[in-house]
């Protein structure tokens, strides 16, 4: 009979010692997940929003916008790699030397096809747990936004915008984002 050997499991010390250097990884529900470099699409896409979010944040003072690499740090099994994170003043108490931890305000996340289940299962669901108000799943190959209010409805978006809609959120009063800007080639 073989034995049988019990999942390893890692905490936020263990992943805290990878090199910062070399893959990227995230820890998932104490699982080492590595995520490969995005595509050039992949960081078009997401300076755009970066950018749109951080200009926006910076002239109303209404808080943090970064980008990945970010350790987003919600329990000791649990440290996210976002591609951006907005955190409110209100929140502003979560930003350590470490990068986050606890619950931004904002998450977003751009698709691939090698981390979509994990962007739109396992992500959406951890930082549902850990009190994320909003999520947005970006599909590049959709040219798609959806809007998630995980505080409201974690299991669907509250809405789902397409290249030709403009993006406005309750999160941001006075926010606007065109997508076919976001989207363009």
């Amino acid at each position: 009979m073989t034995p049988v050997r019990p999942p390893v499991r890692f905490t936020y010390a263990d992943y805290a010692t990878l090199p910062e250097t070399g893959p990227r990884y995230q820890l998932i529900g104490g699982e080492l997940i590595m995520s490969p470099a995005p595509s050039y699409r992949h960081q078009t896409i997401l300076m755009r929003i970066a950018v749109a979010l951080f200009n926006f944040v910076e002239s109303q003072r209404l808080g943090v916008v970064r980008v990945a690499p970010l350790d987003v740090i919600l329990s000791d099994e649990d440290a996210l790699q976002p591609d951006a994170v907005y955190v409110s003043n209100a929140r502003r108490a979560i930003i350590v030397r470490e990068g986050l931890r606890g619950a931004p305000d904002l998450t977003v996340e751009i698709l691939s096809k090698r981390t979509e289940g994990i962007d739109r299962v396992a992500k959406r669901s951890t930082y549902s747990r850990h009190g994320v108000t909003e999520y947005w799943i970006v599909d590049p190959e959709a040219n798609t936004l959806e809007l998630y209010r995980l505080q409201e409805n974690p299991a669907a978006p509250m809405a789902t915008f397409k290249a030709s809609d403009t993006l406005t959120t309750q999160l941001l009063p006075g926010f606007s984002l065109p997508l076919a800007d976001v989207f363009a080639p």
